[in-house]
């Protein structure tokens, strides 16, 4: 029996990469879902905020791949709380109720991005979110903790650096976090994949980039994944050849994101 998942905010930029990359392994069935239904994507409409609908789509799913987000960036009180943190929480009671085994959810770098570039950071480091978007991404990881604590909800968090969606890193900054379409779909595979009895995990999703900001070597050991791509060496190539590079990094690792 192929494993049954579900991808909110499958018709975002992420959500995207991942629900066409993992169709194309034809391993899994998969269950689709973002606020805009898709019918000729195979999309359904699903608001994370309703859980009554949550708990129809999440009805024998295995594994929730939680992608979906608001993208104001700083209306906490208008965005982040009532859609972001809100629908993390329905989730999470959905996955609960139902059974399902995993929770993907694709965290953010932004999480930490108070850390100055020069500092070597894990992903155990303590919490220094550079602004409200970085805040609520911490919060949700720390409700996986408690859904995975309480309830035996296995939880993994995917700290996703750059990923602009055409797969050419622009800045400077990006080009030490920037994770490749195929990374992706690899990365968010193998956390699937990963060995049942992993009850918790936070991991920064990165390419195999030159001057990372983040050591990801030991997640091949852990989980299997072997990026295959590095920012420097694609944006020396073809793919990206005459793009303007952007001037961005700054003292933090969150970029602009942490100017004060």
């Amino acid at each position: 029996m192929r494993r049954k998942l579900l991808i909110t905010g499958a018709a975002g930029v992420v959500g995207s990469a991942i629900l066409e990359g993992l169709r194309e392994k034809d391993k899994y069935e998969i269950v689709a879902g973002d606020i805009r239904g898709d019918e000729d994507k195979g999309i359904e409409e699903l608001d994370v905020t309703d859980p009554e609908r949550l708990l129809e789509l999440t009805e024998g799913v295995d594994t929730i791949l939680h992608i979906a987000w608001a993208k104001d960036q700083e209306d906490f009180l208008g965005k982040v709380l009532p859609i972001n943190v809100t629908g993390a929480y329905h989730i999470y009671e959905a996955a609960r109720k139902n059974g399902v085994k995993r929770v993907i959810f694709a965290s953010s770098n932004h999480a930490t991005g108070f850390y100055e570039v020069d500092e070597e950071i894990g992903a155990a480091d303590p919490y220094r979110p550079d602004s409200f978007y970085g805040l609520s991404k911490c919060y949700i990881e720390l409700l996986g903790r408690l859904y995975s604590d309480k309830y035996g909800i296995s939880s993994f968090n995917m700290r996703i650096g750059n990923f602009p969606g055409d797969d050419c890193p622009h800045s400077d900054r990006a080009a030490h976090i920037w994770i490749s379409a195929r990374d992706l779909v690899q990365l968010t595979e193998r956390c699937i994949e990963a060995d049942k009895d992993m009850k918790f995990l936070a991991m920064y999703g990165t390419s195999n980039n030159s001057d990372n900001y983040y050591d990801i070597s030991y997640l091949d050991e852990l989980i299997g994944y072997k990026p295959l791509d590095n920012a420097a060496e694609v944006m020396e190539g073809a793919r990206c050849a005459g793009e303007a590079v952007k001037h961005d990094e700054t003292e933090y690792k969150g970029g602009v994101w942490s100017d004060k």
